[in-house]
């Protein structure tokens, strides 16, 4: 156990890459992971688990099939399991996002957008 705590702003200053989020902490088997976004992502589920955003600043958007949430920075929103869904940012946004270890950021769409596993910062 480290005696500092996490500053989550300079953990974001040691990265530049959208869609690429980078482990911070872990908690039993959950994930803390940091990641910038912009544009829009791919659409795609987690089968097994229900994903968190956090957005630590800026703004985004998760649309779904059937609706869209916006979510400003200090407010969250749990996506369910197996739900479709894509995030988009119209201007950079940072968000932590909370999952089990070893989740795959696209999930089942996989493609261009699917970040190195455990990749730490």
């Amino acid at each position: 156990m480290s005696n500092t705590a996490i500053n989550l702003r300079q953990k974001l200053s040691l990265f530049e890459e959208c869609w690429s989020p980078r482990v911070i902490a872990e908690m039993n088997d959950y994930q803390f992971k940091l990641v910038k976004v912009m544009g829009e992502f791919v659409w795609h589920a987690h089968a097994d688990t229900d994903e968190v955003f956090i957005v630590v600043e800026g703004e985004m958007t998760l649309e779904f099939r059937d609706k869209t949430v916006p979510l400003a920075a200090g407010e969250m929103y749990v996506v369910p399991r197996g739900t479709e869904h894509r995030p988009v940012a119209t201007r950079e946004c940072s968000v932590m996002l909370v999952e089990p270890r070893g989740v795959v950021n696209t999930g089942d769409a996989g493609g261009a957008y699917t970040a190195p596993d455990n990749v730490w910062v």
